[in-house]
């Protein structure tokens, strides 16, 4: 790792012309900022861990381990993104990780390394850019009112739904006349890939994978969700703040999910969002506008570093030989 003449870095050349280097942290600068990324995240990841080493589940979050793929020692690793090189002996404990190098004109520093930046993680960067600026090209829907998950239990007796252990509200019988009630409108695959078969037909849209730059939209939850699946396919590359606001909003934005779904969860601290009324209805939407509001600045956020990674990802191979003036170290960086 410590070779340099096979690493792509440069210096930075931002739109406007202005070159300017990476940003360098001090050994105490990074320490603070890794330990506070480790204590926001540990409030999930330890619960979670202590669940998983005692066979217990939990219908709510679990899904934020399962689902996601995203390990929690990986969610705990703390990465500062792009151009910005770590500095002190404890910054070598990086070059074990994939995608770091030492940097050539900053003296014992590690960063990120443009070369790590592989053709598969471009196609995702380029994949999840499109993705994201279309969702955020159109007005939030607001009339799914959750039946996603009603339609994932349609039609199955308790002891078939995938959380067995919890009591349907209103029974099966009832879960079933509330289906048929209602009008479904699911525009999200990665949600209606998991209706029974029976509730299939009753979507007033069939999506499918190919569909998605075409329906994703921001009043969905599991889009809103799904920021968080897009920061961290993109991990070490994006900063770990902006994949821990991301998990943040998952989880609350989950807890809505299921806080609406046909589950009893109420001992569990989930009162019910009753969708099969009007005022459940209303109460959905207006949650569900909320989540739609507060996506927007973190969709916009992941949205611009993709379009820096692809840029930074075609760095030339040869270091600038005057990079070292045009670094600029930091304590307040963030």
């Amino acid at each position: 790792m410590g070779d340099t003449a096979n690493h792509s870095f440069g210096a930075t050349t931002y739109r406007c012309g202005v070159v300017s280097g990476p940003i360098v942290l001090d050994e105490a600068t990074w320490h603070t900022r890794r330990e506070e990324h480790l204590r926001r995240v540990r409030r999930w990841t330890a619960p979670h861990l202590r669940r998983r080493a005692g066979l217990e589940k939990h219908p709510v979050l679990d899904f934020l381990f399962t689902y996601y793929s995203h390990r929690p020692a990986r969610l705990e690793r703390w990465h500062p993104g792009p151009d910005v090189v770590l500095t002190g002996e404890s910054a070598r404990e990086y070059l074990s990780w994939t995608g770091y190098a030492e940097h050539p004109d900053v003296p014992g520093g590690v960063a990120l390394d443009p070369a790590a930046f592989t053709d598969g993680r471009r196609r995702t960067a380029e994949f999840a850019l499109a993705l994201l600026t279309a969702t955020a090209s159109r007005p939030a829907r607001l009339s799914c009112f959750g039946l996603h998950e009603w339609a994932m239990v349609y039609r199955l007796d308790q002891d078939e739904v995938r959380h067995a252990a919890w009591p349907l509200r209103l029974g099966p019988a009832g879960t079933d006349e509330v289906v048929e009630s209602q009008s479904i409108r699911c525009g999200h695959f990665d949600a209606f890939r998991f209706f029974t078969e029976p509730a299939r037909p009753r979507n007033a849209l069939q999506p499918t994978r190919e569909d998605q730059l075409r329906l994703e939209q921001p009043g969905c939850l599991h889009a809103n969700m799904d920021l968080y699946k897009w920061a961290y396919k993109l991990d070490p590359f994006v900063p770990a703040d902006l994949v821990a606001d991301c998990f943040a909003l998952a989880v609350e934005i989950r807890e809505l999910d299921m806080r609406a779904s046909p589950y009893d969860l109420a001992a569990l601290g989930y009162p019910p969002v009753r969708i099969e009324t009007a005022e459940g209805r209303a109460e959905y939407a207006r949650r569900q506008s909320d989540f739609a509001r507060r996506s927007a600045p973190l969709r916009a956020r992941l949205a611009d570093e993709c379009r820096r990674l692809l840029e930074w990802g075609q760095r030339p191979v040869t270091p600038r030989e005057d990079a070292r003036d045009h670094v600029a170290t930091t304590r307040d960086h963030s």
